[in-house]
């Protein structure tokens, strides 16, 4: 199993946006996770769980307890945080956490270096996919105030499928690209994404600047543990 590790030059620089195109080596089929990956949001989601659970009387949970379940589906986030909480409890919890939460969901900034990353990554022969415990309506917002929607071909969200870390997501991202598993990179920032690429039996790469820290995400099979854009820019250049 993988760690983080030092990274040749030219990618030691502390700037992240003179990345160098990318040579096809290894993947075919890049998938990246979302909250916490492509865009800082995860302290913003941890911050409405929090409002959404105090406005309604339940017990509100840490930082590291409400971003633990953040990449999941909304339901599966909420009987994470409060197991035993009842279906009408639930579905007042969930209006309340869209209420805080989707006002204010293009507050967060992309992570420095990502859309010079995705341009860099752009090959013919290379797919880029999205995999993400968003619903569709939250993805497609997403995109339309990002502008990174033309960077991907495919993409797939919670209430599409199975959310994760069940392997459908990439499943059926390999069916759309007929791309075979051992072509197949999943990047996230959760356990559940690196989860999810174990339960689809393809390789994961771990991002630490997310949700979840580096000794978490080592917990499970990875080709390696990255702790900013710029590494994770030189892992792909190298490996990728």
């Amino acid at each position: 199993m993988a760690s983080s590790a030092s990274f040749p030059a030219p990618f030691s620089a502390p700037s992240p946006l003179a990345f160098k195109p990318f040579a096809p080596k290894r993947f075919d089929l890049i998938v990246f996770d979302w909250d916490g990956t492509i865009i800082n949001s995860t302290g913003l989601i941890a911050e409405c769980i929090q409002l959404a659970a105090g406005e309604l009387g339940f017990p509100v949970p840490s930082t590291v307890e409400a971003k633990h379940i953040i990449g999941l589906s909304l339901q599966q986030s909420i009987e994470g945080l409060f197991p035993t909480m009842s279906a009408a409890d639930y579905a007042r919890f969930a209006t309340a956490f869209r209420a805080h939460y989707v006002p204010r969901d293009d507050e967060p900034p992309l992570y420095d270096g990502i859309p010079e990353l995705l341009e860099s990554l752009r090959h013919p022969e290379r797919f880029l996919a999205v995999a993400t415990g968003k619903p569709r309506i939250g993805l497609e917002r997403a995109f339309g105030y990002t502008g990174l929607k033309p960077h991907f071909h495919f993409t797939r969200t919670a209430d599409e499928g199975l959310p994760k870390p069940h392997p459908d997501m990439l499943l059926k991202l390999m069916e759309f690209t007929g791309v075979a598993r051992d072509r197949v990179l999943m990047i996230g920032d959760t356990t559940h994404d690196l989860q999810l690429a174990k339960n689809a039996g393809v390789a994961a790469l771990g991002v630490s600047y997310g949700a979840h820290a580096a000794h978490k995400l080592a917990l499970l099979p990875n080709k390696a543990i990255v702790d900013n854009v710029t590494q994770l820019a030189a892992w792909l250049y190298e490996h990728a």
